[in-house]
């Protein structure tokens, strides 16, 4: 098969499954990775895939939101390596916020048993890891619950945490740049991380380097905002500095 005729019928699957992964591609067309990395370069050049980490979308589903189980499973490795660095950044007594999102669940599964802490959050994922830790307070913020992200949304959530002071908040993005800011694909989801980021004194931001210029349909925030970036050395050494001239520290576990 020439390049053309893969790269159509690549087309035909991301249209159909609304996303492709390299992996599977290599194994599907029997060509390597590098394969299948250049025809998706060559087809996000052309206008007609988005890259993301691992794959692609198709272009102009700035609004596509994979489920978090299909979200769990992308840069793995590199969101535990996230998370065990971001539990440095917990305060030996006092009280966080922790976001909803792949890296952040990670991050409060790796929570030890006997920390003493109060944690607030809107993710059921979240209060499940942490329901059994008998030395914590554990608050579950109410509201709608979106199933693709298993989080609470709208007023009963905003109102909440606009009742909070909190030392930290581990927050969660679906992609950041310092252009582009802080995004997310759903305008309600966006809403309760702005209320969290201004609930909280410090904002520990965890994204892995696969989101590193990634936009989405709602932004919430801007690098500003965050005054530590916890992610993977897959981020260039240049866009960490690119990220830190902006004010934000920059951790690449």
């Amino acid at each position: 098969m020439y390049a053309p005729e893969r790269q159509q019928e690549i087309l035909r699957i991301a249209g159909e499954s609304g996303r492709v992964d390299v992996l599977s591609l290599a194994e599907e067309f029997q060509v390597t990775a590098e394969t299948i990395r250049r025809d998706l370069k060559a087809l996000d050049r052309a206008g007609l895939l988005r890259r993301v980490h691992g794959g692609a979308i198709p272009a102009g589903r700035l609004g596509f939101e994979p489920d978090l189980a299909e979200r769990d499973t992308v840069a793995a490795d590199e969101k535990d390596r996230i998370a065990a660095a971001a539990l440095g950044e917990l305060p030996v007594e006092g009280n966080i916020i922790i976001d909803a999102g792949t890296t952040t669940v990670r991050l409060a599964g790796a929570v030890p048993l006997d920390s003493c802490l109060t944690v607030v959050t809107h993710a059921l994922p979240v209060a499940a890891r942490l329901s059994d830790h008998p030395g914590i307070a554990l608050h579950l913020v109410g509201g709608r619950v979106r199933h693709r992200t298993r989080a609470a949304v709208d007023a009963w959530a905003l109102s909440a945490y606009a009742e909070i002071n909190a030392d930290v908040v581990f927050l969660a993005t679906n992609g950041f740049s310092p252009d582009g800011g802080l995004t997310t694909p759903d305008l309600a989801e966006a809403a309760v991380k702005r209320a969290v980021i201004a609930a909280a004194r410090r904002v520990v931001l965890l994204a892995d380097s696969g989101k590193s210029g990634q936009q989405h349909f709602a932004r919430f925030g801007d690098l500003s905002h965050v005054d530590l970036l916890i992610t993977d050395t897959g981020l260039s050494p240049e866009d960490a500095r690119a990220i830190e001239s902006r004010g934000t520290e920059v951790v690449r576990a």
